[in-house]
């Protein structure tokens, strides 16, 4: 007990000089000035995705090591920055997921972070206590979304930027979302009423898989679309919520998505269990006719934001063939991840969905 503390000591006394020498000041998400070495090339990334921001901006080479949901191997995985760096997995693991980090752990670290990134700060543990314990700068972003939370999005993009010094990298990143955005908007602009059908999207996953009543009514791939999302009810508000089995059947959409993470749920549950064995899910048109579709799951450790816009695609060439008849949805997959994480993750995500993904759901 005695050594590791004076190991804790040894590394908050050597940890001093390195900020106090070269330095440069960020702004982050909480409107703090954090001081940072003038170059940083050690980072961790704390909270539910932080890991993937790094990715996106080319620099996970600078992670040194990663929360415990990082270095887990699973059979079922949904996460493009993950399956695109295995390496990951191999690194030292510095606390818990969703932001629950160890001090001491992190003190532990053979190799110092120079700055710890964290996102959704009111989760875990608070980024001024978790400076304080380490002696290490934190600066926190929040996550945001495609939605109406798209510049917290970019803003978070663009404040890790300043960190790794990766700024025209976010740019570039901020510009493919929105150019993909635009091209989905231009693709549908001008349908008539009569040419859009009614959808509903359910598993939409929160804080792990959830069954078909699950769904968003601002579900971004429906207002890529401007599909008559009937879960929206006339509003855009963000994230996930559950609706009544009865409304479901009241609506009675002309076409249902499935957002695959709720396979997680077993053969047993979730989702499709319930389309295929629910009496009352099997007197909807789009079940007795069909018209049941497999989405690249949504939430996973947050939100896959390259997933978002290759599902917008995808459902775009089951609702609106005609302005979506150059797009395959696998091919165009893989470009967007190619983009955001370097490598074609698709044919690997669908094996571990078994093949459901971009497909009709086996109803029968």
């Amino acid at each position: 007990m005695v050594r590791h503390c004076l190991a804790v000591v040894l590394l908050l006394f050597c940890a001093v000089p390195v900020l106090a020498g070269n330095t440069r000041m960020v702004t982050d998400a909480l409107d703090r000035q954090v001081t940072i070495p003038a170059k940083v090339e050690r980072v961790i990334c704390s909270g539910s995705g932080c890991l993937r921001f790094l990715v996106y901006l080319q620099a996970q080479n600078l992670a040194v090591a990663v929360d415990d949901i990082e270095a887990r191997s699973s059979q079922v995985d949904a996460r493009p920055y993950a399956l695109a760096n295995p390496a990951f997995r191999t690194l030292p693991v510095f606390g818990r997921f969703r932001g629950d980090d160890d001090p001491e752990r992190i003190l532990a670290l053979a190799v110092q972070p120079q700055v710890i990134l964290k996102v959704n700060p009111e989760m875990g543990m608070d980024p001024v206590e978790l400076e304080r314990k380490t002696g290490i700068p934190v600066v926190v972003a929040r996550c945001g979304d495609l939605g109406l939370k798209r510049q917290e999005f970019y803003a978070a993009l663009r404040t890790f930027a300043a960190v790794v010094d990766r700024k025209d990298r976010a740019e570039a990143v901020i510009r493919f979302f929105d150019e993909h955005i635009a091209d989905l908007g231009q693709r549908v602009a001008g349908l008539p009423e009569s040419a859009r059908p009614s959808v509903y999207v359910g598993g939409v996953a929160f804080k792990g898989p959830q069954g078909f009543q699950s769904t968003e009514p601002g579900y971004p791939p429906f207002l890529f679309l401007n599909a008559r999302n009937v879960a929206a009810q006339g509003t855009v508000t963000p994230g996930q919520t559950m609706v009544a089995k009865e409304k479901i059947l009241e609506w009675n959409p002309d076409v249902l998505f499935l957002d695959l993470s709720t396979l997680q749920l077993g053969e047993a549950a979730g989702g499709l269990h319930e389309l295929k064995t629910d009496p009352a899910y099997q007197t909807l048109d789009a079940v007795r006719q069909g018209r049941v579709y497999g989405l690249l799951p949504y939430n996973w450790y947050w939100q896959n934001y390259g997933s978002i816009l290759a599902d917008a695609y995808y459902a775009g060439t089951v609702l609106y063939p005609g302005r979506f008849q150059d797009v395959n949805p696998a091919a165009k997959a893989d470009a967007i991840y190619r983009f955001l994480v370097g490598k074609p993750v698709f044919a690997e995500m669908n094996s571990r969905f078994g093949g459901l993904i971009f497909a009709k759901a086996p109803l029968r």
